[in-house]
């Protein structure tokens, strides 16, 4: 059955429910699955959906972007079968899937160290959390007070609806404080993805920015070594620094569906989180999960 056809079944059958909730209609399990959101996800997302072809040849998965906040929304529509988000569900959209008749079920499917990266000119390598807080806020503006050349730093972002901003936003510069308000200076580059990140960072010898650990190259780039504060010890990003959680800014990455999907998606959620699936986690420079 064709992937139009299949959804029109749906559509027809279920009105606004998410494609994942039923069969396809003629008693056959779902063969198509949709899967959208997070960027820092949708490399290794299209890597899984590509290997999973090898092990069910009859399941088809299309993987697109957007950022985690357009990947929840779509899950919370109806419109998707697996939403990507490189942070968890917030209360309120956790709050709007049940209005609509959905609750949201969260897998952990990967371990994600953020990199804070510069120019490889920049003579600055080494940063604690207080000191990125301070420049990302525009609090500090010169990489001369970083112990940096003298010269105005160029602050880059990820936009407002991708996971990476929201975590960075709440883990650095607020610093895991609910209470503290503080925001992103005003003059920082709102990137729409990874790659606008690097190449910025790459062209401007005064720039710096943040990226999942799998997206940056040290051989284009510059990866900061990260302290929790200014008593810990300065730690670079790796794969082995994010899974033994001496690197201070790691964090969780996720899939959700509606709570008990059909068999279909439940197969290939294992799979993603079984020693295959983690192995491609490993590959492209994520930090996998610890198997069973």
């Amino acid at each position: 059955m064709s992937l139009l056809v299949g959804l029109m079944i749906l559509v027809l059958a279920c009105g606004r429910q998410p494609t994942g909730t039923n069969s396809a209609g003629d008693g056959a399990p779902q063969r198509a699955i949709q899967n959208k959101g997070s960027d820092t996800l949708v490399n290794l997302a299209l890597a899984w959906a590509e290997t999973y072809r090898t092990v069910a040849p009859d399941v088809s998965i299309a993987v697109t972007g957007g950022g985690s906040g357009t990947g929840i929304a779509s899950l919370i529509n109806g419109t998707v079968d697996i939403a990507n988000a490189s942070r968890a569900m917030k209360e309120s959209e956790i709050e709007d899937a049940r209005k609509n008749g959905i609750e949201p079920q969260e897998y952990t499917v990967a371990i994600d160290a953020l990199a804070v990266i510069v120019n490889q000119a920049n003579p600055v390598s080494q940063l604690t959390i207080d000191q990125l807080a301070d420049i990302f806020t525009g609090r500090v503006t010169n990489w001369q007070a970083v112990g940096g050349n003298d010269a105005p730093i160029i602050l880059v972002s990820r936009e407002t609806n991708s996971g990476t901003h929201v975590y960075f936003l709440e883990e650095v510069i607020r610093q895991g404080d609910s209470e503290n308000k503080d925001v992103f200076a005003p003059q920082t580059l709102l990137m729409p993805s990874s790659v606008g990140i690097t190449s910025e960072v790459q062209r401007n010898p005064n720039a710096i920015g943040y990226d999942g650990l799998g997206y940056t190259d040290p051989a284009h780039e510059k990866l900061i070594a990260v302290a929790k504060d200014a008593g810990s010890p300065f730690v670079t990003p790796s794969v082995a620094t994010g899974a033994d959680g001496t690197y201070p800014i790691s964090r969780a990455l996720y899939m959700y569906t509606v709570v008990n999907p059909n068999t279909t998606i439940a197969k290939y959620l294992d799979w993603v989180r079984g020693p295959e699936g983690q192995q491609i986690v490993a590959e492209l420079g994520f930090v996998p999960l610890p198997l069973q």
